[in-house]
């Protein structure tokens, strides 16, 4: 049954980076109670809903998506407790709550791969995992972590172990029943506190071809599926469906409309759509159109596709711009159209040009927010925050750069705490000068109260551009284009994009809702503007 009433089909969600949001002890890390105290801010910026990025008990090997404990809270971001008064918090205002759930992998610190180490070879503890003997030495095929190096880690025993991503994260077993009844019963501990949903980590990649094939097609970073080459042997295999078919079924047993959300870097796009079939997941990432260039042509093939393939399965697309893994929009469109994609920029690589970043970006978050569906908004972008691409490299945390080689900088650079207070210490970020990250001297440009109140900042234009979303049904509504240029209808509202050097006319009659840039003097749209307009 497709629910088209849902509050998952427009919803603006707000992805909340705990130990980069708030931090209230100043100790420089973020935390629940500091994410607490600040969602009015989230409130008063007019978003739906707020993701957290894992709270969870880890060793913190990949910033807390290497899960020792999927019930509890990491004393890092406080305790249990402070996760249930986030909840009550959020709901009180009106504020929807998704959490991460991290489901292809644990810990090697969880007691579950601990046990596995104890007990040996042929073991059903080790059967939660994806334990295989190696030949001669080897490891049991050629597969390569996505971030860098073999997939595989031998252990004393002389077994190996597969992990697709760092050496502390194994892959869990899916096969296994005891796996399956485990996150289950996770979703139902989580459930019965009150959250809204899952965003669900590596979506496509629970299930493995059961022949571990060898596979000597390179990985990248979040690198996705070439739809023009073979698929691969460890992502989106049809064995997924069914887990996902599960878990509807103990959302669908609770009020209020709980949502799955996947992570899945899948193409094409029908293969895709298959992950929000109505007995499915609700919504997906639309990681095609984060990638598209600032070009008008790649951009509305990527809306049109979209839209289209979506609606056959009854599902709404969902938006995004940037995340906590990827460079940030307003320093990505800083660069020449056509730069190939970058996985975290360093002070010896090309610098963008950030005010061209931030005028790109800006058109381009009006034009993602126009658009039916829903929209995720990552922390900070509502600042016009540009990643921080001078950070010195003793400073990286992520392990695709010590994985890497140091070939790839990582993602630390999207990740730095935001700044709230311009003249306060750590940018009002805590009550200290400790930052888990450095922020760049130029983070005070960017803060807070630096924005509210002031005409034309970001954050007012973020403001702004939410309430007459909600005004106008725009993520209810559909997108009809207009000839001769890139233009659309979407229900009484013009929008309309620039992506050329000159000046562009708006149509006759055409009053002007919103703008990311001012017009020009005669009433024309500049380059790189997107306006909002009523006909």
């Amino acid at each position: 049954m497709v629910h088209t009433d849902a509050w998952w089909r427009d919803a603006v969600i707000y992805q909340v980076y705990p130990r980069s949001f708030a931090d209230s002890d100043g100790d420089g890390m973020g935390d629940l109670p500091g994410i607490t105290g600040r969602l009015p801010h989230l409130k008063e910026l007019g978003v739906d809903a707020v993701w957290l990025s894992p709270f969870y008990p880890s060793p913190q090997h990949d910033a807390g998506y290497d899960v020792a404990d999927y019930r509890g809270v990491d004393p890092l971001f406080g305790e249990l407790g402070d996760a249930d008064k986030l909840i009550a918090e959020a709901h009180g205002l009106g504020l929807k709550v998704i959490v991460d759930l991290v489901p292809n992998h644990t810990s090697n610190e969880h007691e579950w791969f601990r046990a596995a180490l104890a007990a040996g070879p042929g073991s059903p503890e080790r059967e939660r995992y994806i334990f295989r003997d190696g030949t001669g030495g080897e490891p049991p095929n050629s597969w390569q972590s996505v971030f860098g190096g073999s997939a595989w880690e031998r252990t004393p025993d002389g077994q190996w172990y597969l992990h697709l991503f760092d050496v502390s994260q194994p892959d869990l077993n899916w096969d296994n029943p005891e796996v399956r009844a485990e996150f289950l019963d996770i979703l139902r501990f989580w459930l019965d506190r009150g959250v809204d949903g899952f965003r669900v980590d590596v979506a496509h990649g629970l299930v493995k071809e059961a022949s571990l094939a060898d596979w000597t097609q390179p990985s990248q970073i979040l690198g996705g599926i070439d739809p023009a080459g073979p698929p691969p042997p460890m992502w989106d295999q049809e064995g997924v469906h069914e887990i996902y078919r599960s878990w509807r079924q103990v959302l669908d047993e609770y009020p209020g409309g709980r949502v799955l959300v996947a992570e899945a870097w899948v193409a094409p796009a029908d293969r895709l759509a298959r992950y929000v079939r109505p007995d499915e997941m609700h919504q997906a990432f639309n990681f095609p159109y984060l990638e598209a260039p600032w070009e008008p042509s790649a951009l509305r093939a990527v809306i049109d596709e979209s839209l289209e393939v979506n609606n056959t399965v009854g599902a709404t697309t969902t938006w995004v711009l940037s995340n906590h893994d990827v460079v940030r929009h307003a320093t990505r469109l800083g660069y020449p159209v056509g730069t190939p994609r970058m996985h975290g920029v360093g002070a010896e690589d090309p610098q963008p040009d950030t005010a061209l970043g931030l005028r790109r970006a800006r058109a381009a978050t009006l034009l993602m927010l126009a658009l039916p569906g829903s929209a995720y908004l990552y922390q900070g972008e509502e600042l016009g925050l540009p990643e921080h691409t001078t950070m010195a490299d003793e400073f990286r945390e992520d392990p695709a750069w010590e994985r890497s080689g140091h070939a790839e900088r990582g993602r630390d650079g999207c990740r730095v705490p935001l700044p709230w207070e311009a003249d306060a210490p750590s940018y009002g970020f805590g009550p200290t000068d400790s930052s888990w990250l450095p922020q760049p001297a130029t983070w005070a440009e960017y803060a807070l109260d630096r924005q509210q109140g002031v005409a034309g900042s970001t954050w007012e234009l973020y403001r702004t551009a939410l309430g007459l979303r909600r005004e106008h049904g725009l993520g209810r509504g559909s997108v009809t284009w207009q000839d001769g240029s890139f233009a659309f209808r979407n229900g009484d509202l013009l929008v309309l994009t620039n992506f050329t050097a000159e000046p562009v006319e708006l149509p006759a009659g055409a009053r002007v809702l919103l703008s990311s840039e001012p017009l020009d003097g005669d009433g024309r749209v500049p380059a790189d503007v997107t306006v909002w307009a009523h006909l």
